[in-house]
């Protein structure tokens, strides 16, 4: 394995995840491996009725602003702080809080620096569809006068990256990626190219969103892409279980400080990691399933590990995409097992914090992260009985966390559309 000269360090992180709104309660949660998925009272009477939720509650009323923070005491609206809140859906909400958190932990102050050089690049599949659904309904039983003047600005997917920018003073590039459940993910390897080429000298990048609304969980659950267990929330997401039957919907948000390595050592800020490569391939095949065979999203990995430097051998742990449906994980089974013979640890996030859409890959980046740094691999939650007709050659860490000491690892990240990105990272 050969160190290259273009790695980007990883100076902060943030996470606001239905496991914990904080590095330190997500890192918690998702070691415990127990899945965080409850019955959520704004899909009442919905065909499924359950999902992952920040606080513990959904995306609170009609209006996309949020509960209070629900049954785990976390309260978005209180984190955001501020008069501003008001006009942001809760997606933005969820993006601001993560972006925040980042900042302070590369001990960076947006009083300081200088924003010209900074970028934002800010993934999101959906955007504020609740706030849409709300309005869409007003106008329907009040007339033009009910709908909100701020819709549009609150609704559009590139409102989280035009906010956080508005926060940190961030007047570099500003770009919101949506390549659906791989947005989190472009925007990182999209971050580390605009270090590359000097538009940047510092980039805040990651994931954000939250749609669990009784239209899209309905509408996701019509497309047969969520599991149907709505009398065990709780053992619903399996990662690469036997018997699993599809996703469980979340919500969340993460962001990522990235620098230069050498301008992050210049100012005495060790990296928490480092990004190695990235990669990224399409399908070409079909709107929502993937290519069967794997072969698109291999693409993706082995550009990540040639912008690396690496090759396959070199790789001591996978993060996998890991959505518990049958599709996707026979899929990702067949890559990785082709691709890592060696069997690395394979670690899957989605089974404690369900599948976060558009933030995954970014939830999932910070996790890796979090491996590199503690040499610890968090277990796949509900995990009793692997499908051994897709994932007997795979190493699957269950049950317990396994501590191990791990200098290179990869994340996987694939979406509708045919997306695949591969994010390689190295322990700093």
């Amino acid at each position: 394995m050969t160190k290259t000269a273009g790695s980007v360090a990883v100076t902060g992180v943030g996470v606001v995840t239905p496991a914990g709104a904080d590095e330190e309660s997500f890192w918690q949660g998702l070691c415990a491996g127990r899945s965080v998925a409850s019955r959520l009272p704004e899909l009442a009477g919905q065909p499924v009725d359950f999902g992952c939720a920040v606080g513990g509650t959904g995306g609170g009323g009609r209006d996309g602003s949020g509960g209070s923070g629900g049954t785990g005491g976390f309260d978005v609206d209180a984190a955001v702080g501020g008069r501003s809140g008001w006009r942001m859906a809760r997606f933005v909400k969820l993006a601001l809080i993560a972006a925040r958190q980042a900042v302070a932990d590369a001990g960076l102050d947006p009083k300081t620096w200088d924003g010209s050089r900074v970028g934002v690049v800010l993934g999101v599949g959906v955007g504020g569809v609740s706030v849409l659904v709300d309005n869409a309904l007003k106008l329907h039983e009040q007339g033009p006068d009910a709908v909100s003047p701020l819709l549009v600005p609150m609704m559009i997917p590139n409102a989280a990256a035009g906010e956080v920018a508005i926060a940190l003073k961030a007047q570099g590039p500003s770009l919101a990626p949506a390549t659906a459940c791989a947005s989190g993910a472009t925007a990182i390897a999209a971050a580390k190219d605009l270090l590359a080429t000097g538009q940047c000298d510092l980039v805040v990048a990651g994931g954000a969103e939250s749609v669990l609304t009784p239209l899209v969980v309905t509408a996701f659950a019509r497309l047969g892409a969520l599991s149907r267990r709505t009398d065990d929330p709780a053992g619903a997401s399996r990662p690469f279980a036997a018997d699993r039957d599809g996703f469980v919907i979340g919500e969340g948000a993460a962001m990522l400080v990235l620098e230069r390595e050498s301008a992050a050592l210049a100012r005495g800020r060790a990296p928490r990691a480092l990004l190695a490569g990235a990669g990224a391939s399409t399908d070409a095949y079909h709107p929502t399933a993937p290519e069967p065979t794997g072969r698109g999203a291999q693409a993706a990995v082995e550009a990540a590990l040639g912008e690396a430097g690496w090759n396959a051998y070199d790789v001591e742990h996978v993060n996998a995409h890991g959505t518990s449906t049958p599709l996707n994980d026979a899929m990702e089974a067949a890559l990785i097992s082709r691709v890592f013979p060696h069997r690395p640890p394979v670690t899957a996030a989605k089974g404690v914090v369900g599948h976060t859409l558009a933030a995954a890959g970014a939830i999932e980046a910070v996790a890796t992260v979090l491996t590199l740094q503690h040499g610890v691999v968090p277990p796949i939650a509900n995990l009793d009985a692997p499908d051994i007709d897709i994932a007997d050659d795979l190493d699957l860490v269950v049950k317990q966390p396994r501590r191990q000491r791990v200098e290179t690892a990869v994340s996987h990240s694939f979406g509708f559309g045919g997306h695949n990105v591969a994010l390689a990272f190295r322990r700093a």
